[in-house]
């Protein structure tokens, strides 16, 4: 695992110097601490930190080819290197290291840029060819290692992240209003956009190919059709199901580091750690936390487990000091990032990095296999489509309005009143649902939100994407492209890699993906069942029925209490006039939702949370770059996600198929 960035310019006298690569690096040291490796020629620079897990003494990047042609740097792990290493090996290829990273820069003489199909792992990948003066960036299947990009004055901009094109080209530093927009409704910023208008993230699934100072971008993989294969028991089902997880397991074991687990007593990770230690030849090494509050602590149940599977387990009851981890995190993130469960993420990180260098956890099961509540709440409100959508339209626009603030079951009137698709988009979106009763955007702010792309069509087109007619196959497919993508996988990247750990995740294989795709949504979720067909695998390969069957809480933390107590004072900063200031919200509008909190004790957490994360970033981490008074600029707007308003030195690529 490792950290990447590089500058390429469309011409060879560039001024691009080691120096300049080096200082992107210096930014990004925590994602590999054990080695730095530069290469500088005709106008191109490539620059990695390294996180030594295979081949320790010989892994040393830039890795190159037989004749220097080709140079790569390379964040990720390959786990099929070891087939494709022969394979190149009878077509003469020679190599000099045992890694991953040369195996892809001699299929890449083979391939070309397509060699990124024959790969399977994560990735975040630069490849240079320098008898073609081509840069090629990808980004593995799921986006479980991020790249970005920016087009500046002719030159390239690339990195893991995005503090490092800033540390070189700080007049990148121009916020994206359309990003933020995005933020507001979904607690994250959907690719293939960032919080400032001129870098881009490469999306999951994607190459880029930089030649003659033009870009181009295309997607070489996506999720397959849904529904296309029916095994003929359950049996027959769970016995495939078994062998295909055991097989992205034991794969993902290879490490010539220490290697544990990350162990929270749910369904997923419980499978994971129950199949690791079938693999394993001695104890497997799991981690959980827990609170001292009983309400979010689980650890019984990951104790159970690492009873069950003789797993040598480590456990700790944290009392974090929950002010000095937010300023911490919030001046590293380099967006606004609203996923509270960051926190225990990065705590986890934290304690696991003590004892191991790679861990393996259970992320990716809800959306895979239908794990989250909204499933089979939104299969159940199904019902309200047999009102008359003219009924239904009368009662948003004439009755709704009516409709007493605070008045129980309001919003969810509202929602239930919206076509399906609708429906969702309304869910998950933060936004909509706050301005129908107290608007909260300033003005000028709402005039941006007006004349952009809607951030609901984030979600919208990811429907009209699906490759499938079933409603909750559609949702899974949604779910997978936007908040596994944006948000469960980018916390788990981010808080791992501040800690210089790797996490690899067996559930989101893509090979094993593109098989459970295909099974029918009824296993997955079996009436109100969820999660069906894996917690029966779960029950199959021996985690106790008590662990399996209760009730989901997911990466719990006492937030409410948190929020009550130590980040009290912390919450102030809302109202405070610099933050009142900046032009994105009304005055009165976060009075009135600090009021509700504080003074009528509504339990407002996750939208609170979402504000002060909001704010926070632009004080820890936007001001490194920008001045307060110059940092929001209304004319800076996006009219649509494939079209931006913005300079045409900064203009982004096209993404296309």
């Amino acid at each position: 695992m490792c950290g990447i960035a590089g500058i390429v310019s469309a011409e060879r006298e560039s001024g691009i110097s080691e120096a300049l690569v080096r200082h992107m690096c210096d930014q990004i040291v925590h994602r590999g601490p054990d080695d730095e490796g530069i290469y500088v020629a005709d106008g191109a620079g490539l620059g990695m930190r390294r996180l030594s897990i295979i081949d320790l003494s010989g892994g040393h990047q830039p890795v190159f080819n037989e004749d220097r042609s080709a140079w790569i740097v390379f964040n990720g792990e390959i786990y099929n290197f070891p087939e494709l290493r022969p394979e190149l090996e009878s077509r003469g290829h020679r190599f000099y290291t045992r890694t991953d990273t040369e195996v892809i820069i001699h299929l890449y003489e083979e391939m070309g840029a397509d060699c990124v199909t024959k790969l399977r792992g994560m990735f975040g990948l630069a490849i240079y060819d320098k008898t073609k003066r081509k840069l090629i960036l990808a980004r593995d299947r799921l986006g479980k290692k991020p790249v970005h990009y920016a087009l500046h004055n002719g030159n390239l901009y690339f990195a893991s992240e995005i503090k490092s094109i800033l540390a070189v080209a700080p007049e990148l530093a121009e916020v994206n209003a359309q990003g933020l927009l995005d933020y507001l409704y979904y607690g994250y910023v959907p690719e293939p956009l960032t919080a400032f208008t001129g870098i881009h993230k490469l999306p999951s699934g994607h190459l880029l190919e930089f030649e003659k100072g033009e870009i181009r971008v295309r997607k070489y993989w996506d999720l397959p059709e849904y529904d296309t294969h029916a095994p003929k028991s359950e049996e027959e089902c769970l016995e495939e199901l078994e062998r295909r997880l055991f097989e992205a397991t034991k794969i993902r074991l290879i490490s010539d580091v220490p290697l544990g687990a990350f162990l929270s007593g749910g369904t997923d990770s419980s499978t994971v750690v129950a199949l690791m230690a079938r693999a394993s030849a001695g104890p497997v090494k799991t981690f959980s936390i827990g609170f001292k509050k009983d309400d979010f602590d689980e650890t019984r149940y990951a104790r159970i487990v690492a009873k069950t599977f003789g797993t040598e387990h480590h456990e700790m009851i944290l009392e974090p000091d929950v002010v000095q981890t937010v300023e911490h995190l919030t001046s590293s993130l380099e967006e606004p990032f609203g996923d509270s469960s960051m926190l225990p993420t990065y705590y986890v990180s934290q304690m696991a990095r003590q004892h191991v260098t790679v861990a393996l956890s259970g992320d990716g099961g809800d959306e895979i296999f239908a794990g989250y509540d909204r499933y089979g709440v939104h299969a159940s409100h199904r019902m309200f489509e047999r009102i008359p959508e003219w009924a239904r339209r009368f009662y948003r626009d004439k009755i709704f309005p009516r409709v007493p603030h605070g008045v129980r079951g309001r919003r969810l009137s509202y929602n239930v009143s919206l076509p399906w698709q609708e429906r969702y988009v309304d869910r998950l979106s933060f936004l909509p649902d706050f301005e129908r009763d107290k608007p909260l955007l300033s003005d000028e702010f709402r005039e941006i939100l007006n004349r952009s792309d809607d951030p609901g069509n984030v979600l919208r087109r990811r429907f009209a994407e699906a490759p499938t007619k079933d409603p909750v196959s559609q949702l899974l497919y949604v779910d997978t492209k936007t908040y596994l993508v944006d948000d469960i996988l980018t916390k788990v990247d981010r808080m791992s890699m501040l800690n210089s750990l790797e996490v690899r995740v067996p559930i989101l294989d893509h090979v094993f993906i593109e098989w459970v795709t295909g099974l029918a949504p009824e296993w997955k979720l079996h009436g109100t069942t969820q999660k069906y067909i894996l917690r029966k695998l779960a029950e199959r390969v021996g985690v106790p029925r008590e662990v399996l069957y209760r009730e989901k809480r997911g990466f719990s933390l006492p937030l409410v209490h948190w929020m009550r107590n130590e980040l009290k004072d912390m919450l102030m900063i809302l109202l405070e006039p610099r933050t009142l200031e900046r032009g994105y919200f009304l005055p009165s509008g976060l009075r009135g939702v600090m009021d509700d909190y504080l003074l009528r004790g509504r339990t407002n957490t996750a939208r609170i949370w979402r504000l002060l994360m909001f704010e926070l970033w632009h004080r820890n981490f936007l001001e490194k770059y920008v001045k307060p008074a110059g940092m929001f600029s209304l004319p800076v707007v996006a009219d649509s996600r494939r079209k931006l308003s913005v300079t045409p030195a900064f203009a982004p690529a096209p993404i296309g198929e």
